[in-house]
Parts: structure tokens; sequence; C-alpha cells
């Protein structure tokens, strides 16, 4: 497993490249109920469809949550950027079922400390259109050794509107309380999770398709 080594001075550094990026490659980033959590340490989950997400969720938390944030990668992609170890990315092998028991470790530890961690329960990328959703069993793990960590779901939908560049409509949802599904076991939370989820990103799917962005906010905005 490849750990991360956060740096505060690299990461203050890429978000300066990082910052102008995002908001050069939307035409909008909107967002609806995304929020400071004061709570911490959280367990971010999100669908995963895009390269982008990981950067989003750094753009995020630069610019919304300020939590101490490390987000699981593959451990294919992280040797390939690395650079992302500095900003508190850490490897997951799931070819190799001991590495993945050590990577949960390492974000159980993580959480333990303090640190609010980011996983895509997916486990690799899929088209956004992808139903079921089709959770890992991480996220569940992660519930039972850590019940006092909520758990903050997001959705990210990526479309093409009026204008030449893609638009980023993001939610972030309520928490779920670990303990309110201390009652199930590990396949039935990852089930509960996956079934939320999915109804999360076909509800923000509709709200994309009918252009009705009114309760929703630019994220993208300079000053945010």
């Amino acid at each position: 497993m490849i750990d991360a080594k956060k740096s505060s001075l690299f990461e203050f550094g890429f978000n300066l490249y990082l910052t102008p990026l995002i908001r050069s490659s939307f035409s909008r980033i909107l967002g609806q109920g995304v929020k400071i959590i004061p709570e911490k340490p959280v367990l971010f989950i999100a669908n995963h469809s895009s390269w982008w997400d990981g950067l989003v969720f750094f753009y995020l938390n630069r610019t919304v949550w300020r939590h101490d944030i490390h987000m699981m990668m593959h451990e294919e992609g992280l040797k390939k950027h690395s650079y992302f170890r500095y900003l508190g990315a850490f490897s997951i092998n799931r070819k190799k079922p001991k590495e993945i028991l050590t990577s949960l470790q390492y974000a159980e530890a993580l959480l333990k400390q303090g640190k609010s961690v980011v996983l895509f329960p997916q486990g690799d990328e899929f088209h956004l259109e992808t139903r079921p959703l089709d959770f890992q069993t991480g996220v569940a793990y992660l519930m039972e050794h850590c019940p006092e960590v909520p758990v903050v779901p997001l959705s990210f939908y990526y479309s093409f509107g009026h204008q030449q560049k893609p638009e980023l409509w993001i939610q972030q949802h309520p928490q779920v309380a670990t303990k309110t599904l201390e009652h199930l076991n590990r396949k039935e939370k990852t089930l509960y999770l996956q079934e939320l989820c999915t109804e999360q990103l076909d509800s923000l799917k509709s709200t994309v398709i009918s252009e009705n962005s009114e309760a929703f906010q630019s994220l993208g905005k300079r000053g945010k």
C-alpha cells in the first residue's frame, strides 16, 4: 500500500493551480447544500464517473469545508500521479485482498486521528449513467469500526448545457449517522447506501435535465 505524505505547503501551491483550472474548465459550478461541516472527522462518499471527481473534492475542501481530508485512490493511478500523496491520497489495490484490508485499516486510523476521509464506494470509475451504482463494502467496514463518524454523501453530475464548456452540478446530502444503521450487517449497510446514493443521483439528474437551478448557488465565483 502507498501511504499519504500530506504537505501543507504543497497543498497551498497546488491550490494556486487547481482553483483557476476548475473555474475555467466549467461554464457553471452549481451546488446545493454544499456548506461547512462543523463535525470532524467525517467520511465523504460520492459517485465516481470522471477523473475530475477527486480534484472537485480538493476544490470543495479548500473553498468550503476546510477539513484535513485524505482520499483513497487506485494504486495504479497513485503511482502514475504520485504528487497526489502530498495532497493526502493513499492507495488501494483491489486485486490483492490483503492490501484491501490494509488500506481500510489505514483509512480507519486516519478517521480515529480526526482526519476526514474520501471514498468512492463504486471502487472504479464508471459512466455517469451506469445503474445501479454497485458499491463495494469498504464504507460499511469503516462505519463498523468508526461508529462515531458520520457519512456525508455527495452527488456529482456533469452536463453539457447551452455553453461550450460543461456544467458541474453538486449536491451535498444530509449526514447518515452510522449508529442508525448499526442493526444492519455489512452487506445490508452497503446496499442501503448504494440505494440511497442512486436515488440521490437520479434526483439530481432530473433537476439538471429540467434546468431548475433556483435552489443552487454558484461555487465557481472568485472569493468563495
